[in-house]
């Protein structure tokens, strides 16, 4: 099989480059814009009630008399900076107002005015706090490679188990699917995950587990063996579109391949002749609701007892490397360091 050195969507990343995307919870720019507006209109309006109220204490070149109009104009020039010096603070009450109330007043006025560019400025410095702090916490988190049909259904499965989202890294060489995943409440890398630069933005060699669901099967090997060689112990989940790429997915570090093809195939075959059936099998690999197919260790209690005599309905008993049918004699009586394959209510799994 051809294994090219980069996926065909990531040879032209949207953004050129592989920045981490956290999500976003903030108002609209036409409600930023107007609520500048409205601060600077309340600073002008402020400035206007203090000039009126001392206007004795001004002197008007013109008519020496200061009215309202007087009173916003000379607001509106003084807070501008411009000061025409037409009308000017004679007395020590209008002068103390001035260095006590107008000057902030103006200095509040010219922030407002140059807003744009100390919000960037204050974004970028937020954005890294943000980012340095995400970093800092995030351990034994869950890396989603690819976030199409695939590895959406993935993370809404593992959501659905009691998975955080803020435990959940998207990676995906286009930029509006991680502003998709951004969204959605997931943070998100742009870039080609078969590079490591990539993964290790996502922090992987701190992950716990992998989803690559990628779009073309060589790109799902090439990104499995950056994957192992940057994190030995995790554990890691592929899916490819054919079966006979599975073994070499599974000789590159995957410790599960999911052929979904064959898997979609299968499961119409069966609801062609059994709808009913066909109907429980979806049921069971949709978390959340109905009855849920989950994996748990074995309690205290059950230890010594046969696989029929626990509370939940056993399929299958892991011991070591062994997974042992719910019928086979050497799966009694169950071990402690036994996991049990089971089905369960999904109200059970929410709590």
């Amino acid at each position: 099989m051809k294994l090219p050195s980069h996926d065909a969507a990531a040879r032209t990343p949207e953004d050129g480059g592989h920045r981490v995307h956290l999500p976003r919870f903030r108002a609209g720019p036409l409600r930023q814009v107007a609520s500048r507006l409205l601060l600077a209109l309340l600073v002008l309006v402020l400035t206007v009630v203090i000039v009126y109220v001392d206007r004795t204490g001004y002197h008007d070149n013109s008519d020496e008399n200061v009215d309202f109009l007087d009173a916003v104009y000379y607001s509106t020039v003084t807070l501008s900076t411009t000061g025409y010096g037409d009308i000017v603070p004679y007395s020590d009450s209008a002068r103390l107002s001035n260095i006590l109330l107008v000057t902030p007043l103006r200095v509040l006025f010219l922030i407002i005015l140059v807003g744009t560019t100390l919000e960037v400025l204050a974004e970028r410095t937020r954005e890294q706090y943000r980012l340095n702090r995400w970093r800092s916490a995030l351990r034994d988190h869950t890396v989603v490679v690819g976030f199409g049909t695939k590895g959406r259904s993935a993370v809404q499965t593992l959501c659905a188990t009691g998975l955080a989202k803020n435990r959940v890294v998207v990676v995906d060489p286009n930029h509006k699917v991680i502003e998709a995943a951004n969204a959605d409440g997931f943070a998100g890398v742009v870039g080609d995950a078969t590079r490591s630069d990539v993964l290790l933005r996502a922090e992987a060699q701190r992950a716990r587990q992998f989803v690559i669901a990628t779009q073309r099967d060589d790109t799902a090997v090439l990104v499995t063996l950056t994957a192992r060689q940057l994190n030995r112990g995790a554990n890691i989940v592929a899916a490819v579109r054919e079966e006979e790429n599975a073994p070499l997915l599974r000789q590159s570090g995957a410790d599960a391949v999911i052929t979904s093809a064959s898997a979609a195939g299968r499961l119409l075959g069966m609801s062609v002749q059994s709808p009913t059936a066909g109907a429980v099998i979806e049921d069971l690999i949709q978390q959340g609701s109905g009855l849920d197919l989950v994996e748990r260790t074995v309690v205290k209690a059950e230890v010594g007892k046969s696989v029929r005599d626990t509370d939940d309905l056993v399929v299958s008993v892991l011991r070591g490397h062994r997974l042992l049918a719910y019928d086979d004699p050497d799966a009694s009586p169950l071990q402690a360091a036994d996991r049990l394959i089971t089905i369960v209510r999904a109200p059970m799994v929410q709590e």
